[in-house]
Order: C-alpha cells, then sequence, then structure tokens
C-alpha cells in the first residue's frame, strides 16, 4: 500500500498526535499523583445496570454498556469513580469500541437490531442505524475505515463504513457469511469480533461451537483458526493486543490467552485465568499491563449491584 502524504492524512493524523502528546504527559505525570494510590481491583457499577461490553481507549477511562436499558456509564480506572455518560434509550447497549481521534463510541444494540454512535464528551446520540430486523447485534471492531458488527442470531455481520476523515454514513452494508463457520439455529452463533495481526482480516468467535474464525471482510467466507485441537468453549468477547487475544468465556468463568500468527491463520493457547470475583464474564479491555474483564452476573436478581475486575494482563 502506498504510503499517504501529509495533506492526505490531513485532521486524523493531527488528532492522532494531539491525542498521543496528552496520553504521554498525562502517563508521565500519573505516578507521582498516584503512587501511594493502586488501581481499583473492582470497579462499583450501578445496582441494576446488568452490564455486558466494555471498551477503554487512550485515557484511563472505561465505558460500560447496560443490557437493561441501553445507558452507558463511564468510569475513571485511576480511582472507580463513574457517572452516567448517556441515560438509555430503553434497547440494549452490548458491544462496544471507543474512537478516540473523533471523540465518540460504536455501541451494538442486541435485539433492537440497531447501531448507535455517541459523543464521548456530550453522551449526545450522534447517529443510529437499523442493522437487521430480527438479528442480535452483539460486538464491534473499529478498523481505519469501517465499524464492523457481528450478529449473534443472523449468519451474517454488518460494516459501517467511515469517511477519509472518519465521517459517518447514511447506511451500514451486510455481508453473508460463508465457509467453515457453521449456523445454529435458535443458538448464539458468531460473538466478538477483532482483526487479525497484519489487518486483512477479521476474528470472529463462535460461543456455540467454542471456535474462533478468520473471516474475509470483503466476501464474508471464514476458515477455522487452527488451535492445534485446543478450544475456547463459550468464548464472548475478544480483545486483541499485538498477536495475544484475550478471551472472555462467559459460561466457563475464566479468560484465556491465545497467541495466534499475523494472518490469523493459526495459534495456540497460552494460558486460562479464572477468577473467584468472575460472574458470567462477557467481555475484556486493556489500559497499560491490565485487564478489566466486565461481569454480566446473569444470575443476579433485579437491581443487584454489579462490578468489573481490574487484574494484571498475562
Amino acid at each position: 500500500m502506498a504510503s499517504a502524504s501529509a495533506q492526505e492524512l490531513g485532521e486524523p493524523l493531527i488528532r492522532k498526535l494531539c491525542v498521543a502528546a496528552l496520553v504521554a504527559a498525562a502517563l508521565v505525570s500519573a505516578p507521582t499523583a498516584h503512587a501511594t494510590q493502586p488501581l481499583p481491583t473492582t470497579l462499583q457499577l450501578p445496582n441494576g445496570l446488568r452490564p455486558e461490553g466494555i471498551t477503554v481507549g487512550a485515557w484511563p477511562t472505561a465505558y460500560f454498556g447496560s443490557m437493561a436499558d441501553g445507558s452507558i456509564y463511564q468510569v475513571n480506572l485511576l480511582d472507580g469513580r463513574g457517572r452516567v455518560l448517556a441515560a438509555g434509550p430503553g434497547r440494549m447497549a452490548l458491544g462496544m469500541k471507543v474512537d478516540d481521534s473523533h471523540g465518540r463510541l460504536f455501541v451494538a444494540g442486541g435485539d433492537a437490531g440497531d447501531a448507535r454512535v455517541i459523543d464521548t464528551r456530550t453522551g449526545r446520540t450522534l447517529a443510529t442505524y437499523q442493522l437487521t430486523g430480527n438479528g442480535y447485534v452483539d460486538d464491534v471492531v473499529l478498523t481505519r475505515d469501517a465499524a464492523w458488527f457481528t450478529d449473534a442470531l443472523r449468519h451474517q455481520f454488518y460494516k459501517l463504513p467511515l469517511g477519509r476523515f472518519g465521517e459517518l454514513p447514511a447506511a451500514c452494508t451486510t455481508i453473508p457469511l460463508s465457509g467453515a463457520m457453521p449456523h445454529m439455529p435458535d443458538q448464539l452463533n458468531s460473538n466478538g469480533i477483532t482483526t487479525t495481526p497484519d489487518g486483512r482480516a477479521l476474528l470472529i468467535g463462535h460461543l456455540t461451537d467454542g471456535k474462533i474464525y478468520r473471516v474475509d471482510p470483503v466476501t464474508g467466507h471464514s476458515t477455522a483458526v487452527d488451535l492445534g485441537g485446543e478450544s475456547v468453549d463459550f468464548n464472548d468477547g475478544i480483545l486483541r493486543r499485538g498477536n495475544s487475544l484475550y478471551v472472555a468465556q462467559v459460561f466457563a468463568n475464566q479468560v484465556t490467552r491465545v497467541d495466534i500468527d499475523r494472518s490469523g491463520t493459526s495459534g495456540r493457547v497460552v494460558s486460562r485465568s479464572s477468577d473467584s470475583r468472575f460472574d458470567f464474564p462477557t467481555a475484556v479491555a486493556t489500559f497499560g499491563n491490565r485487564l478489566y474483564v466486565v461481569n454480566a452476573s446473569f444470575a443476579a436478581p433485579p437491581n443487584s449491584p454489579h462490578t468489573a475486575i481490574g487484574m494484571p494482563r498475562f
């Protein structure tokens, strides 16, 4: 791919450079301000929130989506304090990703079949897209030119193309899945999503069959990632950092690290981590050398307290 000129990169490059400079300054000063105050290892979330998704960007700020009403809750990872960023529209908010360079949040809408884009400064909804009429929009990943959403009930995924400077589109594109990934009617299928290390393909987890699939983003053709005979049963949210995948296994109550090759065709299970505080972990995010794991607490009564767990990245 030919390299872009400074003029072609334009505003996104300027914003990214500004964010990088500010983050670097914050990280330099943070140890002095918090040297005697360790980061919280348990984040207390509002009663009845019913969190499912989490995302953390360049700043030490986590965003959680509510399965109960679609509200977005924001937490400072340095001290654990939080606030409601956006009130719920009465629909679900599941998987999400933050786009720091444009100050916005992309949110999967679950059984509403939609996707929302939210301003991270004001909580205002910038756009809503109806992706499907009878699906279950579960998770999202951002690339340079698109937001990609999975559907746990329909054998397809969705592309929300972004403009050259991150402009939001008028509509989305539906891409049918084909190849090795099975479709199991009346069960949860494709779930977590990320990209391969080389950026050429998507990686989508199948919650029911315990496999991860490499998916061509243009054709939708899928092939199973060769994990040497191992599986990641009940895989839900997937986070990639470098060549490592961190997979939340919701009904197994554990997080598994899988190291993959650059093309995403093969990998190996490196380690599995359990924690007595896990309670149906559905999603994983990271900041610095820490992982943050959402407890969906599916068996908890209504209006119960909810938590997210901070732990060393392994």
